[in-house]
């Protein structure tokens, strides 16, 4: 049983979606604190001039740490409508433009107060149209405290986890020992980016995924998976 846990983020990268793809169960860590201008609410598209990035505004309480889960939006900028434009003048001419903007059209039309539930309604939209079927869990909705790689073991073993599927970057901070003790296996993603179609001359990696499903279609989940 591998278990995969990672923060949600805004239009995930290819490489969030391999993580998923290889996973049995897989954990969106909504409840640990969130960090400004990180992942969770920001990614890039690809313009005639290079990376866009695309950023949703998220109000602060001053000094006071605040949870990922707890971080609101903020419609001051009016982002939502920024966004979509920004993906129908870049995206217009991709081979798959129709195919996906009437939906993703929807979700920039409704308003919505919490990033965190934003980011996963997007990704639970995009694992659906990858076809990618593994079983998706909040760590909000699981009830088990801890820290840091203590908390990490802890959900894995309450999903009966033998592995434990983690990006290149958690090898940074996970106390690998901790694991071993624990009898669970801890692999670490090593993610070739393939290079596929674009618009706009020379290939661009570490993009939204969008950028992918709007060029390669039903091919995306293939080519994110190097099958």
């Amino acid at each position: 049983m591998r278990v995969g846990i990672l923060q949600p983020g805004y239009l995930p990268w290819l490489g969030f979606f391999e993580q998923v793809y290889r996973c049995d169960v897989f954990v969106l860590y909504d409840d640990v604190q969130f960090d400004k201008n990180s992942w969770r609410n920001r990614n890039r598209i690809k313009t005639p001039d290079g990376p866009l990035w695309l950023t949703v505004p998220v109000s602060h309480r001053g000094h006071t740490l605040q949870t990922l889960l707890e971080t609101k939006i903020s419609e001051k900028k009016r982002w939502r409508r920024k966004h979509l434009n920004s993906i129908k003048t870049y995206y217009g001419k991709a081979p798959y433009f129709d195919r996906y903007i009437e939906d993703l059209t929807r979700f920039y039309q409704q308003e919505w107060s919490y990033l965190v539930d934003l980011d996963i309604a997007l990704i639970n939209y995009f694992l659906k149209e990858l076809g990618i079927t593994t079983p998706i869990l909040r760590s909000s909705e699981l009830g088990i405290p801890g820290k840091k790689t203590d908390r990490l073991i802890a959900i894995c073993k309450s999903l009966g986890a033998t592995a434990f599927y983690e990006g290149a970057a958690g090898r940074n901070y996970i106390e690998e020992g901790k694991f071993r003790q624990a009898g669970i296996e801890l692999e670490y993603q090593d993610y070739q980016h393939p290079v596929y179609p674009q618009l706009y001359g020379e290939f661009i990696p570490y993009l939204s995924v969008i950028d992918l499903m709007f060029n390669c279609g039903e091919e995306s989940l293939k080519i994110i998976v190097g099958k």
